[in-house]
């Protein structure tokens, strides 16, 4: 046994341990330093005699490796070499130490020309999935797939590199209406946002503004409450109570479908769940608990609900149930719900769907029949802001004729000839003088 050798291989080993260790510190100490200096020196330009190309060299402390990249942001067509090549060489490490310094280097930036936008956006989506609602991810599935991941695949702009004519450009490449291509861009906002929290980009760019997407605001369709009820009584009258109670409350068809018998204490109702994307879900679609008085006018419906499931001996946590359901608890769905409602507007000449003719017809109803103002609508459907109501207040035409009627003189009625203005400007001046000493006295 050669001792003397096994003891000079043991002491190499551990002097080459511990100055991979020194250099180790040595190379956190200095980056942790030129942090701190708020300027990073890291990296530097090198010519290699061989190639005659120009590189930057920078140490990866991932690898543990000085990386030698020989094209400026990893496109291949644009080498270090030639006249220009230092000078290209040197403005890549200028923002390779940009980043550097403020927090948000990637290596892959400067490393492939490939948009990296794609596979952020699928990444995005998937860890951000059960943060939203099943309809909210799959209608942003839909915007990434159609609309957003083919601009990037014609376009090599990196994540970091999107600035305002980026997302006009991306917004112009859309195929859709006002109010669709403003659904992608939300979309989009939203990942670029995570990837501002996630430091993958410096600064948020701005949007286009919202007069660009030329969004046309659809009229409401509404009808009126003898024709609205004439649908409803055109149901089989062993589905009607839950259609009443949309009717009657001014809430979404995925609400009262969720509604539990828990939910109403005999006055209120508790509106805390619903559906989304066929998908029951512990929230509203506005993440808001709306508690609704009953209405006196539904209480009749409420025994017929109750003579139903008594009658099938359905037992259930559901409030409104449905008989022929082969859902757990028997409830409804919107498919069946949106079936009898169009049946019934056959049945009665009627073409409106099953939201137009419940919650905007009992809305528009309040505005334009029972002359409610905008804020006691608000108040009466719980909507949080007042901007959600104004749409139900443009609808009706001859509301706003009788309105005009009523308070403004029709000029063309009056006889300027016979009116004597100098008189009636002294009656004026003098009833003003007589007020105001009464309010003086």
């Amino acid at each position: 046994m050669n001792i003397s050798g096994d003891h000079t291989k043991l002491t190499n080993i551990a002097n080459k341990n511990l100055t991979n260790i020194i250099l180790k510190k040595y190379n956190q100490e200095r980056n942790n330093q030129e942090i701190r200096q708020g300027i990073s020196m890291k990296g530097k330009v090198c010519f290699d005699k061989k190639s005659k190309k120009y590189y930057v060299a920078w140490y990866h402390a991932g690898t543990r490796k000085t990386i030698k990249l020989w094209y400026y942001n990893g496109n291949k067509k644009i080498p270090f070499r030639g006249k220009y090549g230092k000078e290209l060489a040197r403005r890549m490490l200028d923002q390779m130490r940009g980043d550097y310094e403020n927090g948000v280097f990637r290596l892959e930036k400067y490393t492939q020309r490939a948009s990296d936008v794609i596979l952020y956006l699928r990444n995005w989506i998937e860890a951000v999935k059960n943060t939203i609602t099943p309809a909210t991810y799959k209608d942003y599935k839909n915007s990434i797939e159609n609309h957003i991941v083919p601009f990037f695949e014609s376009n090599n702009t990196q994540l970091h590199e999107i600035q305002y004519d980026t997302l006009l450009n991306l917004l112009n490449s859309i195929n859709r209406n006002g109010k669709g291509k403003l659904n992608v861009m939300y979309c989009f906002h939203a990942c670029l946002e995570y990837a501002l929290r996630s430091n993958r980009i410096s600064s948020m760019p701005p949007f286009p503004k919202k007069k660009m997407y030329q969004i046309i605001e659809p009229v409401i369709k509404w009808l009126p409450s003898e024709r609205q009820g004439a649908i409803i009584n055109a149901i089989p009258m062993e589905h009607q109570p839950i259609f009443w109670w949309l009717k009657y409350h001014l809430r979404r068809p995925g609400e009262a479908m969720a509604l539990y018998k828990e939910d109403f204490d005999g006055r209120v109702f508790t509106v805390k769940r619903g559906f989304s994307n066929k998908k029951q879900i512990n929230r509203t679609k506005t993440g808001e608990i709306h508690l609704i008085p009953a209405v006196s006018s539904f209480i009749p419906y409420i025994e017929i609900e109750e003579e139903k499931q008594r009658k099938c001996c359905i037992v259930s946590p559901y409030f409104f149930v449905n008989p022929k359901s082969k859902k757990p608890g028997k409830h409804y769905t919107l498919v069946f719900l949106e079936s009898l409602w169009r049946k019934a507007c056959e049945k009665v000449g009627e073409s409106i769907t099953l939201y137009q003719g419940t919650k905007h017809s009992t809305a528009s109803q309040m505005i334009n029949e029972r002359n409610y103002s905008l804020s006691e609508l608000q108040i009466a459907g719980d909507w949080a802001r007042l901007e959600s109501t104004k749409k139900y207040g443009k609808v009706e035409i001859s509301t706003r004729r009788t309105l005009l009627e009523g308070k403004i003189v029709d000029l063309k009625k009056l006889d300027l000839k016979k009116l004597d203005l100098k008189k009636i400007s002294n009656e004026k001046i003098s009833n003003e003088k007589i007020s105001l000493e009464k309010n003086i006295s």
